[in-house]
C-alpha cells in the first residue's frame, strides 16, 4: 500500500460487517469508519471496569514491517529506544522524534526472527511510513505496509486471561510483560502481547486478515463484550493514558509524554537525541502529561488553561470525560513541572464558571487507574 492510501479520507475496518451485525453505530475517527458504540455504552464500560473483559477492534492502527540486514543500524539512528537490546520474541515502546526531540510517532516494536513490526496510532501512521521509507534505497532495509492485510484486536479487563483461555485453551496470564506469545486461529499464528489501553490491562492480538474474523468471534463467544470508541475514550481518560493527536503531537517533546520506558539514555546517537538527553540530565521536563480529577460540580473542557495556587500559568487541559465511577469529570493535561506533585490543586476559569482540579497520581502507577471502587487512590 502506498503512503497516499494510508491518508484515505475514509477507510473501513475489515470486520465492518461483523460489527454491523452486532448493532454497532459508526463514526469517522481519524479517517476510519469505526464502531462508536454497540447500543449500551454503560454496559461496554462495565464489562472492562467491573471484572469482565471488553473486545476492541484496533485494526485502524498502523502496522509496518521492517526487515533487512541493516535494519537495526538504520532504526537505531531514528528511534529513542535501543534496538540492539530487543531480543527475539519480545517487544518494547519507543518513539520517533524529529531533530528538535519532538514526536513524530509513538510506537510499539515487536521482534520475531529478523522481522520488526511497528504498531502506531492511526494519526501518525502515514508520517511513520514516510519516515521509514526514506531509507529503503540506502541499503538492505525493507519496509512493508501491513495495515491492509493484518488486523489487531484488544481484550481489556481483569477477565482477559480467563476469556482468552476459554477461547483458545492457552494460558496467557504468565506471559512476560515484554514477551510475545503465539496462538493459532484457523491454523494461522496469532501474535499476543500484554497491553493496557484502559488502566485494567489485557492483551493485544495481531493476526493476518484471513484469520481475523475467527479470532474475533472466538473471543466474543468466550464472553468478551464488544466495546466501541465512546466507552474506550472514557476508560482511556480515566486511566490518564495520552493519545497521539489529542494529548500529545508533533509539538510535544518525547519526555513530556511520561512514557519513560520508550527512551534509552545509554545508546548511541539518534535524531533528536541531543535535546532529549539534555532535558533528561537537567533533571526534569518543563511540563508533563498528567491525570486530573475535577472537584465536585466542576466541568473542565479541552483547551482550558490551568492556574496554580500562586496565580502562575500551570498548563492546559487536553482531554476531558465524565467518569461514571467517580461521578465527576476527569481530565488529562500538560502540567508544568512546578505543579506536578500529586494532590496539587489547580484552578480553571471557563464558560461554566471557576473550578478546581487536582493533580492525581502519575499515569501508569499503582493500579493504572487509581479510581477503583470509586475512590481516588
Amino acid at each position: 500500500m502506498t503512503t497516499e492510501a494510508v491518508k484515505s479520507e475514509e477507510q473501513r475496518l475489515p470486520l465492518e460487517g461483523l460489527h454491523k451485525e452486532a448493532g454497532a453505530q459508526f463514526s469517522i475517527i481519524d479517517g476510519w469508519s469505526e464502531p462508536l458504540k454497540y447500543g449500551d455504552v454503560e454496559a461496554e464500560y462495565d464489562a472492562v471496569r467491573k471484572g469482565g473483559a471488553g473486545l476492541i477492534d484496533l485494526s485502524s492502527r498502523g502496522r509496518i514491517e521492517v526487515t533487512g540486514s541493516e535494519a537495526v543500524a538504520f532504526l537505531n539512528g531514528m528511534i529513542t529506544n535501543d534496538m540492539k537490546t530487543l531480543d527475539d520474541g519480545t517487544w518494547m515502546h519507543a518513539a520517533f522524534p524529529n531533530v528538535q526531540g519532538r514526536l513524530v510517532s509513538l510506537v510499539r516494536v515487536l521482534k520475531q526472527g529478523d522481522v520488526f513490526l511497528f504498531d502506531t496510532d492511526p494519526r501518525s501512521a502515514s508520517k511513520l511510513l514516510q519516515t521509514l521509507s526514506r531509507f529503503t534505497m540506502a541499503g538492505d532495509f525493507r519496509v512493508i505496509e501491513r495495515t491492509a492485510d493484518t488486523l489487531c484486536f484488544s481484550l481489556q479487563g481483569r477477565a482477559a486471561a480467563e476469556i482468552a483461555k476459554a477461547a483458545f485453551g492457552e494460558e496467557l496470564s504468565g506471559l512476560n510483560a515484554n514477551g510475545i506469545g503465539t496462538l493459532l486461529a484457523k491454523g494461522t499464528p496469532v501474535r499476543v502481547i500484554k497491553a493496557d489501553h484502559t488502566g485494567e490491562g489485557g492483551f493485544d492480538f495481531f493476526v493476518d486478515e484471513d484469520a481475523g474474523e475467527l479470532l474475533y468471534k472466538s473471543l466474543r463467544d468466550a464472553g468478551a463484550v464488544p466495546v466501541g470508541a465512546e466507552a474506550r475514550e472514557i476508560l482511556r481518560i480515566e486511566a490518564g493514558l495520552p493519545r497521539f493527536g489529542v494529548d500529545v503531537d508533533e509539538t510535544t517533546v518525547v519526555l513530556e509524554t511520561g512514557l519513560d520506558d520508550a527512551v534509552s539514555f545509554t545508546k548511541g546517537c539518534y535524531i533528536g537525541q541531543e535535546i532529549i538527553a539534555r532535558i533528561h540530565f537537567r533533571g526534569h521536563v518543563a511540563k508533563k502529561i498528567s491525570r486530573l480529577i475535577a472537584g465536585e460540580g466542576a466541568k473542565p473542557a479541552p483547551g482550558d488553561k490551568l492556574t496554580g495556587p500562586d496565580g502562575r500559568d500551570s498548563g492546559r487541559i487536553t482531554s476531558v470525560i465524565f467518569s461514571p465511577m467517580l461521578d465527576r469529570w476527569v481530565a488529562i493535561g500538560l502540567v508544568k513541572y512546578d505543579f506536578l506533585a500529586s494532590g496539587t490543586a489547580l484552578k480553571i476559569q471557563n464558560d461554566n464558571g471557576a473550578f478546581t482540579v487536582t493533580v492525581a497520581d502519575a499515569p501508569g502507577t499503582g493500579s493504572g487507574l487509581g479510581i477503583r471502587g470509586g475512590e481516588v487512590n
